[in-house]
């Protein structure tokens, strides 16, 4: 057994379907974070058994997509985690990629108010037509 195989004493593991029900996930999200190294679940044969550390980990990943950051952005604060520091770097990183993150969604907040605005002054122009249109043929 490697050491990922060998649960710790004492630590509740959940199975892929109880992580799934937990974080409304289908085994398939779960089965791509593995292959892609975010979530490192004990393997006994076929079945995958998810440790503490990685419902942790899955919670940052989710509200890190949630938030619209990078597989590559999440991984890269994932592994910055320190168990025995203040996990200073790890919050210097996240920070910086929420503010770049934030920049541009309030960008594309932006363009997309101008988009509606314009769309419902094409609105309003294409009814004005249509009840001038309507009235002619009255």
């Amino acid at each position: 057994m490697t050491p990922t195989e060998i649960p710790l004493q004492g630590e509740e593991l959940m199975t892929i379907r109880e992580m799934c029900d937990a974080f409304q996930v289908t085994p398939r999200t779960l089965r791509f974070y593995e292959a892609k190294e975010l979530l490192h679940p004990i393997r006994q044969g076929s079945r995958r058994l998810f440790t503490r550390r990685d419902r942790a980990r899955l919670k940052l990943i989710l509200r890190g997509k949630r938030f619209g950051f990078s597989l590559e952005d999440i991984r890269q604060t994932l592994d910055l985690y320190d168990r025995e520091g203040s996990n200073l770097q790890q919050l210097l990183r996240t920070y910086d990629i929420a503010c770049a993150r934030l920049g541009t969604m309030e960008a594309q907040r932006d363009e997309l108010t101008e988009a509606i605005g314009d769309l419902k002054h094409e609105l309003d122009q294409m009814a004005a037509r249509i009840a001038s249109i309507r009235k002619a043929a009255e």
